[in-house]
């Protein structure tokens, strides 16, 4: 079994660095996964995850129940709606394809808003419950 959790963690940061230069593609969440893999795995990859600039505080953030940054947050949702329209109405051609998209688009945007913490919310909220 550990051997398939370390094949989904490579898979995911494979994903994830695609995703540093596709814009649209997510990359944090799939780095995120890829700690949790490693976490079942190899410590010493999930280290490597954990200390990655930029992308490893924002996955300590996450495992921590701290979120997003909201300036993040943003960029998340602009991105889920544009190119959810864009690949609806500009790429496909059937229309139950197009709402499929448009549809799982807006459900994913929402989540990110409404269910994923915003970190800075989520530090002032621990700040005013521990004094």
């Amino acid at each position: 079994m550990t051997w398939l959790w370390f094949v989904a963690g490579l898979a995911s940061v494979g994903i994830g660095a695609v995703g540093v230069v596709v814009p649209g593609l997510p990359t944090t969440v799939f780095f995120i996964v890829a700690a949790a893999c490693f976490a079942r795995s190899s410590p010493r990859l999930e280290r490597w995850v954990l200390d990655l600039p930029r992308i490893g505080g924002m996955v300590r953030d996450h495992r921590a129940g701290l979120g997003m940054p909201r300036r993040a947050k943003v960029v998340a949702i602009t991105m889920i709606v544009a190119v959810s329209f864009a690949s609806g109405i500009l790429a496909l051609d059937r229309l139950a394809l197009r709402l499929t998209v448009v549809t799982l688009g807006m459900v994913g945007a929402a989540y990110v808003g409404f269910r994923v913490p915003t970190r800075e919310r989520a530090v002032a909220e621990r700040s005013s419950g521990a004094g």
